[in-house]
């Protein structure tokens, strides 16, 4: 099995990521289309509960056992990563299977008096399957990341992704004609079946692999259990308990920071929509007001959390090896690249969110007005792209419990601010949005805080000097080329032209001050060789 160095693991999961993240956007134009917006409220009114069963079954095991195989290929552990995988498995598959069911008998009561609407027992139902599924793929995920090795989990997010966009369109097609319910049901249906390919491709590789190295794993069984048999079943019987205590150490903790989020997502829901109301705004509006803002501008916003996502995966099992060795220069220099990276590739989707906020509103929603909501958070979207490099970092090192207060502070501040500015009518669904700023700014310093603490770790002010420098000049240059081409080319050629000038001008700042270079890019997958000609010349 082939490992990949930091960069490449972080940039297979990135191009993974992009491409996820776009296609992405299909069901959410097209699925509206088909089922309408009553049916895409009862295919959505399920998730909020499906998610916090997730969370608390998978919350933190993909990044329990990627640092735990990563140690054990280091020797920082006497687990082999076989094991660590075993009981990793049995764990998460029976708690999966144990939910599933329960989901399925309490049908009927939670979609009643939870849901508030009987309409979603299908969809509830048809969604059961998926929590064993994922608690699967969670396991296998964890544990190629943990070998360093992307490629598994960046294929199986793209399959899973392709045959969920056919199905959930096709099979709400199908039963379309049964009622609106049933259609959001077949909806349902279609991420299930694409979880479960997603999850058959994690299962392939895992094989391919283990044929592979099979012949050495066998030698290296027999030769130990010739040496001492007794011993050997010594060891296994009592090392299943300390394995399992090391495990849940481990994702408990991220288990709950992540459980604070998805919680703290259900409160924002609900004491929006309260502070909306005491404001004045009708029910309908508020709706409407809270629905582009969560359905339209934070997907929006959060379309480079593919390169955050995979900057976190790829640095948790890189860290996890460099702090088990004890080399505090290589976790150092891990750190630098992460937050160089997130900056650097993070900066051009601000500016564009910026500049051209109305325009790109328009563009994908047909609706320009909701842009001036866009426009107030892009310049923070930058403390969300570092976030998930730091705290990854936080957890990486065995301290998911500062991650976890520092999520919880956030949370805290982010409902009060809400409660205080959206009931007030001058501020309204606007209030919402800055409380959701400040959060996203204040948890990004207290990660900071944290890491730099916990490592004596120094930030590079200067790599955010240029990269505003850069951002300011690209912007700049974004907005010059929309304007001035106004009565010569077509909405639609400005809105790819300007963006494609201004990141080209941007790149070359960046290559200026040496933020990019051809040694980074010469480790990037696929058009890695031709930079690291260029290089050499």
């Amino acid at each position: 099995m082939k490992k990949q160095t930091f960069i490449q693991g972080a940039m297979i999961l990135l191009a993974a990521g992009i491409i996820n993240r776009i296609l992405g956007f299909i069901p959410r134009i097209a699925l509206p289309r088909v089922i309408g917006a009553e049916g895409v409220g009862i295919y959505q009114l399920s998730y909020p509960f499906f998610i916090v069963l997730v969370t608390l079954i998978t919350g933190g095991i993909p990044l329990a056992v990627a640092k735990l195989v990563a140690e054990a290929d280091t020797g920082a552990n006497r687990y082999s990563p076989q094991r660590i995988l075993q009981i990793s498995l049995s764990f998460t598959l029976t708690l999966g299977v144990v939910f599933m069911f329960l989901c399925i008998i309490f049908a009927p009561w939670v979609t009643r008096y939870v849901l508030t609407d009987e309409r979603v027992y299908h969809t509830f139902v048809s969604m059961s399957p998926m929590i064993a599924i994922i608690a699967v793929s969670a396991v296998y995920r964890g544990y190629f990341q943990g070998k360093q090795n992307m490629m598994p989990t960046a294929i199986s997010s793209i399959v899973e992704t392709i045959i969920r966009i056919v199905c959930v369109i096709w099979f709400a097609w199908l039963l379309l004609p049964q009622g609106i319910a049933q259609a959001a049901a077949g909806a349902m249906l279609g991420a299930l079946v694409g979880e479960f390919f997603g999850m058959l491709v994690l299962l392939w590789n895992y094989a391919r692999q283990k044929k592979e190295s099979g012949p050495d794993l066998l030698h290296s069984t027999r030769t130990s259990h010739m040496e001492s048999k007794s011993k050997v079943i010594k060891q296994s019987t009592g090392s299943q308990p300390g394995l399992l205590r090391r495990l849940l150490a481990i994702s408990v903790p991220v288990t709950a920071g992540r459980l604070v989020g998805s919680l703290s997502y259900l409160a924002e829901t609900i004491v929006t929509a309260q502070s909306l109301a005491l404001a004045g705004i009708s029910k309908g509006l508020a709706t409407a007001q809270y629905g582009a803002l969560q359905g339209m501008i934070i997907p929006l916003l959060l379309l480079p959390g593919a390169l955050t996502s995979s900057l976190a995966t790829s640095l948790v099992p890189s860290l996890s090896e460099a702090s088990a060795q004890g080399d505090r220069a290589l976790i150092h220099k891990r750190m630098h690249q992460a937050l160089r990276l997130a900056l650097v590739t993070g900066a051009p989707f601000s500016v564009f969110m910026y500049v051209l906020a109305e325009p790109m509103c328009l563009m994908l929603y047909n609706d320009a007005s909701i842009g001036s909501m866009l426009k107030l958070m892009a310049p923070f979207a930058l403390f969300i792209y570092i976030q998930a490099p730091l705290q990854a970092a936080l957890q990486a090192l065995d301290r998911p419990g500062k991650a976890l207060l520092n999520t919880f502070i956030g949370a805290v501040i982010k409902i009060t601010l809400i409660l205080m500015l959206a009931s007030r009518p001058e501020y309204g669904i606007f209030g919402a949005v800055i409380a959701i700023c400040v959060n996203s700014t204040v948890v990004t310093l207290l990660h900071a805080r944290s890491v730099r603490s916990l490592l004596q770790f120094r930030f590079k002010i200067m790599d955010w000097v240029k990269t505003a420098t850069g951002m300011l000049i690209m912007g700049g240059a974004t907005l010059v080329i929309y304007e001035q081409t106004a009565t010569l080319l077509p909405f639609w050629l400005r809105m790819i032209l300007a963006p494609l000038v201004g990141l080209i001008v941007y790149f070359i700042v960046m290559g200026w001050t040496k933020m990019i270079d051809f040694h980074d890019l010469s480790r990037v997958p696929i058009i890695g060789s031709w930079f690291k000609r260029r290089s050499r010349k």
